[in-house]
């Protein structure tokens, strides 16, 4: 199961931009294969260019993107986070990350240091570093918790009404099917009134002969009425639940 699967992707598109717009900070979402499933917001040079552009540093990150959990500083020394998109019975179909954000203003001495161990240019790194964003620890809190809200709030809507839709296509293809049933008993119960009356005819024919035979006949006469009026039941069953079905599909 894929979010793409249920999913507005447009609509879904437009949360991430409104929401990286409004915050600054940055988001991408990714599946459960940890793919990309939307486009990359506010992703900063300071993360993406210098610091996963380094051997290390891309080692270190995808630490971090494996075990960071909720809001989590990572190991450059900006603020990341991690929330799952699951389904209402905790099925996990991907998570939204991002962040790549100051909790409060840089000792540049301290990045220095982790642009010498993960073999970045200092002062390009420094340089970067001063393009990010400074929000409070509050802040990327209630900004990445909201986020995680909105799009699983989403998802889960989304997914509610992707089931309901195929539950009503499964109970009118079960309608359909059924009234074609209904079809084939009205033929089959035409044919056997039609053959009834024939034995009744062929019956009174033969005499005496013909009591036994018409005996049978008569009881296939009865059968071929019986069909008939369950046909009819049938009809109308099928005519309230469709009926009720496009009530529920509106």
């Amino acid at each position: 199961m894929k979010i793409q699967d249920f999913c507005d992707m447009d609509k879904f598109e437009q949360i991430m931009k409104n929401w990286a717009s409004s915050t600054g900070l940055a988001t991408v979402a990714v599946g459960a294969d940890g793919k990309y499933i939307s486009d990359c917001y506010n992703f900063t040079e300071f993360c993406i260019d210098l610091t996963r552009g380094s051997a290390e540093g891309k080692k270190r990150c995808e630490q971090c993107d494996r075990e960071g959990h909720g809001v989590y500083p990572c190991h450059a020394g900006l603020v990341d986070f991690g929330i799952p998109i699951t389904l209402e019975d905790g099925t996990v179909l991907g998570s939204i990350i991002g962040g790549q954000v100051l909790p409060e203003n840089p000792d540049e001495e301290k990045f220095r240091q982790t642009a010498r161990e993960l073999g970045i240019d200092e002062d390009k790194y420094i340089k970067a570093l001063k393009k990010v964003n400074v929000k409070t620890r509050e802040q990327i809190d209630a900004s990445a918790n909201l986020l995680g809200d909105v799009i699983n709030m989403f998802v889960r809507a989304s997914y509610a009404n992707w089931k309901n839709e195929n539950l009503v296509g499964e109970l009118k293809g079960g309608i359909a099917k059924a009234a074609d049933k209904t079809k084939e008993i009205d033929g089959y119960s035409k044919r056997q009134q039609i053959l009834a009356l024939n034995a009744s005819i062929e019956a009174a024919r033969a005499g005496d002969q013909g009591k036994g035979f018409a005996v049978v006949a008569t009881e296939v006469q009865k059968l071929a009425r019986d069909m008939a009026a369950s046909s009819e039941a049938i009809k109308k069953i099928l005519g309230q639940l469709s009926h009720t079905i496009n009530n529920l599909n509106q």
